[in-house]
């Protein structure tokens, strides 16, 4: 596993385990199944749903809970100070354990306009230290230069969809500048047609990996940090064998001339359901 070290100085793995679409009593089993394999982050959220059976897997793992980097969100409806500090304790209680390493919000929803009181509770947490790591989902650019301007505390992540066909360069580029990490998910474009693309085929072939395994080598050469999803045993494992191969430089670059700016998911200027 190779560690990455946030602006704070904390450690994450640059490779974690995410449960979105997985039922609660399914996450037992994925996240058991992701520990054993050698995964150390976890990656859940209110709305997933899943919060107690993640925690469930953790407290019934051999991996102490201190060796595992757990991260959850806070969901639209519960933005707000002091809402958000109530989802926090009851994202805890579902989760089962008194601490989370990483805390975000899932996402800005501009419409409402309370994404910065919402982050200056996390900066409570953090203060407080019920929290080892804030930051964010989704955030545009201008989101993220209002929370820089009007907040103390730095993000240390901003989770955003992104893939060979999305590679998100602009805000990358914007995230590397202040020392905050981009965190794809959806990094295999939910199993979609990047999968498939001849030139992803073409590199697997030639090291022998597959296309999934070339695009997760690919986030993390681009030192991003990437979190694919699977409940199939050996998709997590085989999503989890990348660390004994490179990418050459013009593998980097084929890989990254697919960037077509396809996105899968909602805009974040669009996104205010609650």
């Amino acid at each position: 596993m190779i560690n990455v070290t946030l602006n704070n100085g904390l450690e994450m793995p640059q490779l974690g385990f995410g449960v979105w679409q997985v039922e609660d009593d399914r996450a037992v089993t994925a996240v058991t199944n992701a520990l054993d394999t050698g995964y150390r982050s976890i990656d859940t959220a209110m709305i997933y749903q899943n919060e107690r059976g993640v925690g469930k897997a953790l407290r019934q793992s051999s991996v102490p809970r201190e060796n595992i980097f757990l991260t959850t969100k806070v969901w639209n409806s519960d933005q707000g100070y002091d809402e958000t500090l109530k989802a926090f304790d009851d994202s805890l209680e579902r989760l089962g354990t008194d601490y989370v390493d990483l805390y975000l919000i899932h996402w800005p929803t501009p419409e409402y306009d309370d994404y910065v009181d919402t982050y200056k509770a996390m900066e409570k947490l953090y203060h407080d230290g019920k929290v080892k790591a804030i930051g964010v989902c989704n955030f545009d650019i201008e989101h993220l230069e209002r929370l820089l301007d009007e907040c103390d505390v730095k993000p240390v992540v901003n989770q955003v969809e992104c893939h060979p066909y999305f590679a998100q360069n602009e805000l990358k580029a914007f995230c590397k500048k202040h020392d905050i990490f981009v965190e794809a998910w959806s990094p295999l474009m939910q199993g979609g047609d990047v999968l498939e693309n001849e030139v992803v085929k073409e590199i697997a072939d030639a090291h022998g990996k597959t296309p999934a395994q070339v695009v997760i080598r690919w986030h993390l050469q681009n030192d991003s940090i990437v979190i694919p999803k699977s409940v199939t045993p050996s998709r997590i494992k085989e999503n989890f064998d990348v660390f004994d191969f490179e990418l050459s430089a013009d593998d980097m670059q084929a890989i990254d001339e697919l960037d077509r700016g396809e996105r899968k998911g909602p805009k974040p200027t669009e996104m205010n359901r609650r």
